[in-house]
Order: structure tokens, then C-alpha cells, then sequence
């Protein structure tokens, strides 16, 4: 086993925070912005929205694949995040991260249907299903999501469960590498015996998360090559899981076509196949340290606004679109419903959740020259 590289790990800030990782978050948030926007939302434009963009249909439906980056880089930080802490600092970390926005978002969506005549994407819920969302623990109950946006949190909820026991065992390479043979191992499994109909129980479906186990997996795999310099196992299971997410990223946008026709949904296997091919080749540069980036203000806000702007881009569109809808040109429309809510994602992040997060982190301990152990604990949480 090589020691970390000393190149590999210069680029990233004192914090534990990869610079271009930010920038890949960024991004993959833009992309589902795209894909909603210019594709998805025929109820908020009152029209095909592939129809009114025909030219960048093709592309932006492709930004349905955001979330599959998103997983990939969750696999990635979160093994990051969990070397060499215990189950009690995951979790407040977890909390810290995910729960404020969230719960800001949850409150815009409850006011915007509440208080206002918005039709679109109404999730139509009970203020006591408002308050089950606000656990994040809906899809349990079968209680439907206040946003659509909110899916990708149950399989990050899963993921982070999972995690949970490798980290009760404790972090190693060995312990890593042999989590992540059995989790692929089981999602493959899965998906075969279903797709034959020899087993199907929606438990285990749950719990092991066939669709989505090969994205986090080649994330935490790409994260041992970052840190330990490589290995022919790590690599093989990021070809196992580039296989398996191939499979099911297909599935995905199947589903979609069928649910609205080739015409709404102009996405081609192969633009599929090379799209995902690329979201791996440009993680697997990111964890090689080819692909590095100075850390800057820019890069940090970009990093931090890209959650808000997962959660809010939706209430967003439903307050904004109809309203510009017949006084600006569609490409008007789009444009200025995106940088609002970049704009609004920023805020949210700089005035509601940057505050909140260091309200809610416990404090450190004065580092004092008699206690240089403490040196080693001083790594935050990306």
C-alpha cells in the first residue's frame, strides 16, 4: 500500500475541500436545472418545454444525469469525511450539512402553495405530510416528497446508513475495498434476480439500492485511489461500477422517454453512454490529481451554493415562469429564472445556511502546544 501523495493532496484547502470538486457540484447542479427547465417542466411553462427549446432539448436532457455525478462525488467526500472519525461526528456532520437548507426549502414550498395560487408541481400534502417531510424520512411512510428534487435525499439517507456501519467497524483500505465488493456484489445480484423475476422484495431493494449502489461505490473507490495512490482492486470496481451505473442511468432515461415520448424527451443511448463516460473519466482524472484547481472565494461560493440551488430551483420556476411566460421570449424566461435562483441559492447559502451550519457545529477545543494531537482532529468536514 503506497502512502498518500503529497501533489495529490496539495491542492485541497486546510478544510479537507477539493477545489474542483466544487466546480463539479456546480455544474452537475446546473445540469438538473437544464434538464428541468428546458425539458422536464411542461405543468410550470403551461407548454412542451422541448418544444420551446428544440435546439438544447437534446443537451439538457442529458442533465438528467446530474444526480448521477452528484452520487459519484458523494461516494467520494463522504469516505473523505468518516477516515478517522467516529459514528457520533458523521452524524452531527450529516445533520449540520443536509437539514438547514433543506428545511428552508421545505418552508418556501409550504408557503408557495399555501399562500399564493401556484398550481404546478403542487405535491398537494396535509400540513401533518409537511411535517413528515421535514424529517427527510418520508419515502418510508410512502408519504410523497414535497419537491420532486427530494428523491435524490432518500438514496443519500440510505448511503449515509450504510456508511454508518463501516464506520461502527471502523475505516481501513482492507475494510473499504471489502465493503465495496460486497455492495456490488449484492446490487448486481438484485438487479439480476429481479430483472428475471427469481426474487424481488422491496426491503432488500431498499437497502442495497441497485440503481444507484455502482455510482456511490466508484466514489469511494476513486477516493482510495486519491488517497492511497491506486491499486488494480479499486479500479476494477470502478469498472464494475461504471458497468452497473451504465445500466441503470439507461434505465433512467428510458423511463423517461416512456413516460413523455421521444419528442419531450430527445435523448439518444448514445449520448447517454458518452455523457456518463465522461462523468467517470473526469472523476477518475480528479482522483489521479490531473485535473487540480486553486482554491478561491469563487470556487468555495460556487460549492456552497450548489445544494440551495438543487433544493430551491423548483419553487423558483413555479413562482417565476408563468409570470415572465408572454412578456420575455422563452430563451429570456429560462435564463432569467436560472440566474434568480442562483442568486437566491447564493443568499440562502451566504445569510441563512453558512450561519445556521456554525451555530450548530460544536466548537473546538484551543489548540495548545502540549497537546500537538489535537493538530490531527482540526480537519472540517467538506
Amino acid at each position: 500500500m503506497q502512502p498518500p501523495s503529497r501533489s495529490r493532496s496539495r491542492h485541497a484547502r486546510g478544510d479537507g475541500r477539493l477545489a474542483e470538486l466544487d466546480l463539479l457540484r456546480f455544474l452537475a447542479a446546473l445540469a438538473v436545472v437544464a434538464f428541468h427547465y428546458l425539458v422536464a417542466y411542461a405543468s410550470v411553462w403551461g407548454d412542451r418545454p422541448a418544444e420551446l427549446f428544440p435546439a438544447l432539448a437534446p443537451v439538457a436532457g442529458l442533465g438528467i444525469l446530474g444526480v448521477e455525478l452528484f452520487f459519484i462525488i458523494s461516494g467520494f467526500v463522504i469516505l473523505m469525511t468518516v477516515w478517522g472519525r467516529g459514528l457520533g461526528a458523521f452524524a452531527r456532520s450529516r445533520l449540520v450539512r443536509l437539514y438547514p437548507a433543506y428545511w428552508l426549502s421545505l418552508a418556501a414550498i409550504a408557503a408557495l402553495y399555501g399562500l399564493t395560487g401556484a398550481k404546478a408541481l403542487d405535491p398537494k400534502l396535509s400540513p401533518g405530510e409537511y411535517l413528515l417531510n421535514a424529517t427527510m424520512f418520508q419515502r418510508l411512510f410512502k408519504v410523497t416528497d414535497a419537491s420532486g428534487v427530494y428523491w435524490s435525499l432518500w438514496a443519500e439517507l440510505r448511503f449515509y446508513l450504510l456508511i454508518a456501519v463501516l464506520v461502527i467497524i471502523g475505516v481501513t483500505r482492507g475494510r473499504v475495498l471489502a465493503f465495496c465488493g460486497i455492495w456490488l456484489t449484492a446490487a448486481l445480484g438484485v438487479k439480476l434476480l429481479a430483472e428475471y423475476d427469481i426474487f424481488k422484495n422491496d426491503v432488500v431493494n431498499e437497502i442495497v439500492m441497485p440503481g444507484y449502489a455502482g455510482y456511490f461505490v466508484a466514489g469511494m473507490a476513486l477516493y482510495l485511489v486519491h488517497k492511497h495512490g491506486g491499486g488494480w482492486l479499486p479500479w476494477l470496481y470502478v469498472a464494475a461500477a461504471y458497468g452497473l451505473s451504465l445500466h441503470s442511468a439507461l434505465g433512467r432515461v428510458h423511463g423517461r422517454i416512456e413516460l413523455a415520448g421521444f419528442r419531450n424527451m430527445p435523448v439518444t443511448d448514445l449520448s447517454v453512454v458518452i455523457t456518463l463516460t465522461l462523468i467517470y473519466a473526469v472523476m477518475a482524472l480528479m482522483a489521479l490529481g490531473v485535473l487540480r484547481m486553486r482554491s478561491s472565494r469563487t470556487l468555495t461560493a460556487l460549492g456552497g451554493t450548489t445544494y440551495p440551488l438543487y433544493l430551491f430551483h423548483s419553487v423558483i420556476a413555479v413562482a417565476l415562469i408563468p409570470l415572465l411566460t408572454g412578456q420575455l421570449p422563452p430563451w429570456a424566461v429560462a435564463t432569467a429564472t436560472t440566474l434568480v435562483s442562483i442568486l437566491v441559492a447564493y443568499l440562502v447559502y451566504s445569510f441563512a445556511e453558512r450561519p445556521i451550519q456554525r451555530l450548530l457545529k460544536p466548537r473546538r477545543r484551543t489548540q495548545t502546544p502540549s497537546a500537538p494531537a489535537v493538530q490531527m482532529e482540526k480537519t472540517s468536514v467538506p
